[in-house]
């Protein structure tokens, strides 16, 4: 778009609007039109990108360990003693005069009562389940109204709009019916046998045995065991955690456009980009949709300003234009 005396160029470059100054700033000739970059230099394109928030690291002290105290037990001492012990209680021998015996029927319990238990499997449902796939957010997205631009001093209409949140089902299985385990009774069983048992006791006579005697060695408590308690200081670390210094916002940056961007500042900033690992497609020289992607995806992982080709993201990528 031309205009007599000056010449301004708007382009829409990713999500940021750029603004490139030939002659003059309009910026500059009306310093409160705040839809324009401030201080603006001729020669140059602007855009407003998103800034992303700023962190800092900072160091604390922490408590590591808290005071305690250190336990060390002395084990008890003990010495080897002569002692005469009893080693054969006194008893009394006996002469048995043997009994008689008889054989006999007798019922008997091989195998005692008992039970069983028998389980029945759990049943379980299919069920479908609705969970959140995408949280509820906010994005800006240009908008359409009822101005006109007079003389460039208007801008375009950003709006904050809500994207609601998307879901998705899933399905899971649920029990419908608990196993159960039921008591089965096992009635005992018996068998008959025959068995000798005595028809006439033993008769006995008692003989006293004296207690037999023995020097052995005794192992004797000296001195009992005993607890050495030791005090510990507490112990404190230092750490170092993330402080944030400002949130995100957008704002007005030099860029690169069709004033300095050439085929051959293209290539260089595609091959950049895939020497870092991001895929441009080919260093064909043209500015596409794969290579704002790259670029993109290059600036958030590095912390950089997103919406177009700033002069700050072309240095990170070592590329430097005038």
């Amino acid at each position: 778009m031309k205009q007599i005396g000056k010449t301004s160029l708007v382009l829409s470059l990713s999500a940021g609007l750029i603004f490139c100054s030939a002659a003059a700033s309009v910026a500059a000739q009306d310093p409160s039109a705040s839809l324009f970059p401030p201080n603006a230099e001729a020669g140059k394109c602007y855009a407003k990108v998103l800034i992303p928030a700023k962190f800092k690291k900072v160091t604390e002290e922490i408590l590591k360990r808290e005071a305690g105290e250190k336990v060390e037990v002395i084990p008890a001492v003990y010495e080897w003693i002569e002692k005469k012990v009893v080693v054969k209680e006194p008893s009394e021998k006996i002469e048995i005069i043997p009994a008689t015996y008889k054989t006999v029927e007798e019922k008997v319990e091989v195998v005692p009562a008992t039970y069983k238990l028998e389980a029945t499997k759990p049943v379980y449902e299919t069920v479908k389940v609705k969970v959140v796939d995408k949280p509820a957010r906010t994005a800006w997205k240009k908008g359409n109204g009822l101005l006109d631009k007079i003389d460039h001093a208007t801008g375009d209409i950003m709006c904050l709009v809500n994207i609601p949140a998307t879901y998705k089902t899933l399905k899971k299985q649920v029990l419908k019916t608990p196993a159960t385990v039921k008591k089965v009774e096992i009635p005992a069983q018996f068998k008959t046998i025959k068995k000798r048992v005595v028809d006439k006791p033993a008769e006995v006579r008692k003989i006293s045995i004296p207690a037999e005697y023995k020097t052995i060695k005794v192992k004797t408590l000296v001195s009992p065991a005993k607890e050495v308690r030791t005090p510990i200081k507490e112990e404190r670390q230092v750490v170092t955690k993330l402080v944030k210094e400002s949130d995100e916002q957008m704002s007005w940056q030099p860029v690169l456009c069709d004033t300095n961007m050439t085929k051959d500042v293209i290539q260089k900033i595609q091959q950049a980009l895939a020497n870092q690992g991001f895929d441009p497609g080919p260093a064909d020289g043209a500015l596409g949709s794969g290579t704002m992607k790259a670029l993109d995806q290059f600036q958030r992982k590095n912390g950089l300003a997103t919406g177009g080709l700033t002069y700050e993201s072309l240095n990170a990528l070592k590329i430097f234009v005038k």
